[in-house]
């Protein structure tokens, strides 16, 4: 805690969202006072924009803590600023007069579908992730003015953790929907994840096989049981990893039979095929796995679909001023973020796990558990276990924001001069983008009435 005769921390967060949220209370709590950037009028990050909408309790549920954390005494909310391009990041460091700076915008890059030419033809058949779901939870709003996007029947998509089967899920709650209300049907999408496509359609004396639908595909280069969708724990016994292993096949395959999409493993993107100047399809290299290596084989095949969604992961945004290491930040220390040439710089959440989807975990924090996955996978059918993953994705948040503030505040302290001195650049900037200091009215404010 810090006391008079040490003076105060000051310290500056980029991001407001689950990670930076946790990281500003534990500081205020301690006696810091912190000013938290976020890029977005709302400091809700992946929760509003990754997090797809079915997730109704849970989505409400961070709303409410991330507006509670980030309104406690010693606060200050610094909206529509992002790091970068508003505000410099050498000179948020070296020279507003923080005592530290804390790196919590997360991972909001997709990763480059990994064949020369592919980004040509982005928005002609090449879909990237981030902005797909980013568009599908805006989708009834109004007032959205980003890429807007059409899910299409046969689509394909490249990736093989969380965030595909989300994609996947995207493509067939919202395909077979539209089937629903050619029939005159309407199904509310929430219910229909909930209860699968299967028991919706059999309400109404229907098979999937009655809809005409060829479904969408995920393509993954490794194996079922390789797929990130649960965690092994380091030093798990041959037989815990393998028991981890059969978990993975066994929510693979409820999720299709719920979903109704498919899979095929052991196939990498090769090569693209291009008509028209349009991408209508893939060829892919067949692969085995040795160990933890994907090794490519000698056989290829071709797959066409209605256009190609890359979701094989979210990394960081560049930074300028930030080193880098290949796709993530060059980090000298990677379980308190710290970089090497700035000593009052840390990082936390998935800036430094170099993803992007809300339940990924930091290596020394709680792993993804079958239960978890389950129910942020929606096969639990039911609210408690999306009430438990509430809870743990908080937990985790909290374990890895308490090492971030233990180490923030063993660096030195300001005076109350310099503590006065930021905090008016603080308040300048809030000005700057008509901040008035209450966060409660000012999200009321900027959140349309068709919010999810």
């Amino acid at each position: 805690m810090a006391n008079a005769s040490r003076g105060t921390h000051f310290v500056a967060i980029i991001g407001g969202a689950t990670a930076g949220a946790e990281v500003a209370a534990q500081l205020a709590d301690r006696g810091a006072r912190v000013a938290v950037f976020e890029q977005n009028p709302r400091p809700f990050g992946k929760i509003e924009d990754g997090l797809p909408r079915w997730h109704v309790a849970l989505r409400k549920k961070e709303y409410a803590t991330i507006s509670e954390k980030l309104a406690r005494p010693g606060i200050e909310f610094v909206p529509n600023t992002q790091v970068g391009r508003d505000v410099d990041f050498l000179e948020l460091v070296r020279e507003w007069g923080f005592s530290a700076v804390v790196l919590a915008n997360g991972a909001w890059r997709d990763r480059p579908l990994p064949i020369e030419g592919a980004d040509d033809y982005v928005g002609k058949g090449l879909i990237y992730q981030n902005p797909f779901v980013i568009w599908f939870n805006h989708a009834n709003e109004k007032s959205y003015d980003g890429p807007v996007f059409e899910p299409l029947d046969d689509a394909m998509v490249v990736g093989g953790g969380l965030a595909s089967i989300d994609v996947a899920k995207v493509l067939m709650l919202w395909t077979v929907g539209e089937k629903l209300r050619e029939r005159g049907i309407d199904e509310d999408m929430v219910e229909m994840e909930l209860k699968g496509i299967p028991r919706t359609l059999a309400k109404h004396d229907l098979k999937f096989e009655d809809l005409g639908l060829a479904g969408c595909t995920i393509f993954y280069r490794r194996r079922v049981e390789d797929m990130p969708v649960t965690e092994i724990p380091e030093g798990a016994t041959p037989e815990r990893a393998e028991k981890a292993r059969k978990a993975r096949d066994k929510l693979l395959n409820k999720a299709m039979g719920k979903y109704c999409f498919r899979f095929v493993p052991l196939s990498a993107p090769d090569g693209l095929i291009v008509e028209g100047g349009r991408l209508v399809g893939l060829r892919f290299r067949r692969t085995r796995i040795e160990g933890r290596r994907v090794i490519p084989l000698d056989e290829t095949f071709e797959r066409r679909g209605s256009c190609v969604i890359s979701s094989i992961g979210s990394i960081p945004l560049p930074m300028p001023g930030v080193p880098t290491k290949g796709e993530l930040f060059d980090f000298a220390d990677w379980e308190l973020g710290r970089l090497a040439d700035f000593p009052t710089v840390f990082a936390a959440g998935n800036i430094v796990t170099g993803k992007g989807n809300i339940v990924a975990s930091r290596k020394h924090a709680t792993q993804v558990s079958e239960a978890m996955a389950a129910a942020y996978l929606g096969l639990d059918d039911g609210a408690e276990g999306r009430e438990a993953l509430a809870d743990a994705v908080s937990a985790r948040a909290a374990e890895a924001a308490a090492a971030v503030a233990a180490g923030v505040v063993d660096l030195p302290a300001l005076e109350d001069e310099a503590v006065e001195r930021v905090l008016a650049r603080v308040r300048e900037r809030q000005a700057a983008v008509g901040y008035d200091s209450d966060l409660a009215a000012w999200i009321a404010k900027v959140t349309p009435a068709d919010f999810e």
